[in-house]
């Protein structure tokens, strides 16, 4: 061959290839949502114009972009161009599911299928289940359909969203009309506005956020249904499964060999199928499930360090050289303490119920001449004169005029009481009740005091392990079983009940109502310590402190040995139970709690939780924060002790 004749087979094969590279496009096409297997297709495009086409993974989009800028003058592509990102050889960038935005989840699950997620604030308990099973939601935004509103020249229903309803919601509400006797009816006919979360207390998350960020506020504040809002508006509601559903594509969920590898081979119980057994450190609670139990209590309180009878001290040097304050009566936070006999839910038997109470008057209150102190004692005052008349009143009107009072209940009809009275004046509240019989603790709280549940927890065996610290090395299986929401508006700023003589109508306003309290149960066992505390102590002294504390004050009065969970069983089954070492020694643990609560609040070298968490709001503090400190400290025993403190 002569060399003329090579070079022309060369150049005729290079300009085949540069025609064929404008003439098609290698797309790399995968589910909505860039996952699942993907195959590359090629697709003829315009021979007038060399195009390249972006597949964006995260995105139902594909993306044309004009490429001409990208080749030299002589219409070839130039060397020193990046590769494509869509060429064979490079792969598509992939995201974990943790960092994948909301916006996206929502836009896929959209795309696929579409249900408004609302409904009229006057539908029934009826028309929601039915809404629900059609439209496959586990939640609805409540709206109000009554207004009407104009955007340019048409005119369009206002759906104002008023709170939110939940499944959990809609069978919650049917199992408490059921047990207050209600017919099948009137319990399908009752208004869902009735249990639905008011506006103003719905958790809501925002398009920008991640998968990850969603998955742990859904997982720590127990909620199932997350609104999306942007710009005043919810977008959507995000569910656990709209999350997981995300990375799973039609061709994950159909075809042979899906059946073959995710049902064939676990479908179906066979007709012998039973339930196993406990395992053995649950069976050793069972055992005692029918057993009541009791609480010792008791309750230690220290006003401010820098408090006189003519007010409070900015410092150490500003009080002066005297003694730190130790006169409880100068304390802006109340307590009340109360055991008495109310009939149970059923209104035939009469039970022993113990009620608590703590309240953490604002001292901001001085700067307009009001003493704080008035209206978080009248509040705590009036929850017990409240106890103590149902209670008197039990042998006269019968069950249905004494019966359980809730805590919430509780705390609503003392406000009104103190409204009435026109105490001025705010102040936190957390109120609780302790059920002996179901061994439960109801409560409700509002602002920034609340309680701490303690329990010895068998690691071996227990879900609840010490998963930071190896077995080895673990000092005690003491752990931190429960911690309740506190509410703030802002950094230390937290809501309050209060009353300034007239009603406060202001949405955005810190005063709240017992209705919008954070009020939940715990389940309680037997060997539990319960701490009920104002802000004094939680400002100033870790949780994990406070737990070292309680198990110093456990070894030192003998209830827990090296022994562990084990010997300590073995002596409670042989009727060893020290409850009055118990009752003796409780009021010791309170006063322990407040006496290191007052320590570091002195103390200007520590990072308390007040100066850590001041940090994070862009605040620089230092040290303790010195404040009134109120503390009920609780030990769950298996036998009654007369001994309560006054």
């Amino acid at each position: 061959m002569t060399p003329s004749y090579n070079v022309a087979r060369a150049l005729l094969r290079d300009a085949t290839r540069a025609s064929l590279r404008c003439s098609t496009s290698a797309v790399r096409f995968g589910p909505a949502g860039g996952v699942g297997r993907s195959t590359i297709v090629r697709q003829p495009l315009p021979p007038s114009s060399c195009l390249n086409i972006h597949f964006h993974p995260f995105s139902s989009a594909v993306q044309v972009e004009d490429v001409s800028s990208k080749q030299s003058p002589d219409g070839s592509p130039k060397l020193n161009d990046a590769p494509n990102e869509t060429s064979e050889d490079s792969p598509l960038p992939r995201q974990k599911t943790s960092e994948v935005k909301i916006s996206e989840v929502l836009k896929r699950k959209h795309t696929h299928r579409w249900v408004e997620p609302v409904i009229s604030k006057d539908a029934t308990v009826r028309e929601a289940i039915t809404l629900c099973i059609e439209g496959k939601l586990n939640g609805m935004m409540v709206v109000d359909r009554s207004e009407t509103i104009k955007r340019q020249t048409i005119t369009e229903l206002k759906q104002k969203c008023v709170g939110l309803i939940t499944s959990r919601d809609l069978l919650r509400m049917m199992a408490d009309d059921i047990k207050g006797g209600k017919s099948s009816e009137e319990v399908l006919n009752e208004k869902i506005s009735k249990q639905m979360t008011p506006i103003n207390q719905v958790i809501y998350g925002r398009p920008d956020e991640t998968i990850g960020m969603c998955r742990a506020i859904m997982a720590k504040l127990g909620i199932k249904c997350l609104p999306i809002l942007s710009e005043g508006r919810v977008e959507g509601i995000l569910t656990g499964r709209d999350m997981s559903d995300f990375y799973f594509d039609a061709t994950d969920r159909g075809g042979k060999k899906n059946y073959l590898r995710d049902v064939s081979e676990r479908v179906g119980l066979t007709t012998d199928t039973s339930m196993a057994e406990p395992p053995v450190f649950v069976m050793q609670h069972l055992a005692l499930k029918h057993d009541p139990l009791y609480l010792n209590v008791g309750v230690a309180e220290y006003p401010h360090p820098f408090k006189s009878a003519d007010g409070i001290g900015s410092s150490r040097r500003n009080f002066g050289p005297q003694d730190l304050a130790t006169d409880p009566d100068l304390s802006e936070d109340a307590h009340f303490l109360s055991e008495v006999e109310l009939f149970d839910e059923s209104g035939t038997n009469m039970q022993k119920l113990l009620y608590m109470g703590v309240a953490d008057g604002v001292g901001s209150w001085r700067e307009y001449g009001v003493d704080p102190r008035e209206f978080s004692h009248k509040l705590m005052g009036e929850c017990e004169n409240i106890l103590h008349e149902a209670s008197s009143q039990c042998g006269i009107h019968g069950g249905n005029h004494c019966s359980m009072v809730s805590p919430a209940e509780l705390l609503a009809q003392s406000y009104e009481r103190t409204k009435e009275a026109n105490v001025i004046g705010s102040s936190t509240a957390c109120v609780a009740l302790f059920d002996s019989v179901h061994h439960q603790l109801h409560f409700s709280n509002i602002g920034d005091s609340g309680i701490i549940v303690l329990r010895h927890i068998d690691s071996a065996s227990a879900l609840q392990r010490n998963r930071k610290t190896p077995l080895a090395e673990r000092k005690s299986d003491l752990r931190i079983a429960f911690v309740s929401q506190q509410q703030l508006k802002s950094f230390n700023h937290p809501y309050q009940m209060g009353w300034t003589g007239e009603e406060i109508v202001e949405n955005n306003s810190s005063f709240k109502q017992a209705s919008d309290s954070c009020t939940s149960s715990v389940h309680i066992l037997r060997g539990d310590m319960i701490i009920m505390a104002t802000d004094g102590l939680f400002d100033n002294v870790d949780i994990e402190d406070i737990a070292s504390i309680a198990l110093q004050w456990e070894q030192e009065s003998g209830f827990f040995d090296g022994g562990g969970i084990a010997t300590r069983n073995k002596r409670w089954a042989s009727g060893d139970s020290r409850t009055d070492i118990s009752a003796q020694s409780i009021p010791k643990l309170a006063d322990i709690l407040c006496q290191k609560a007052r320590e570091n609040s002195l103390d200007n070298t520590i990072d308390s939780p007040f100066a850590m968490l001041a940090k994070e709001n862009d605040i620089m503090w230092s040290g303790g924060m010195p404040d009134d400190c109120t503390v009920v400290a609780m030990h769950v025993v298996g036998k009654h002790s007369n001994e309560l403190p006054p």
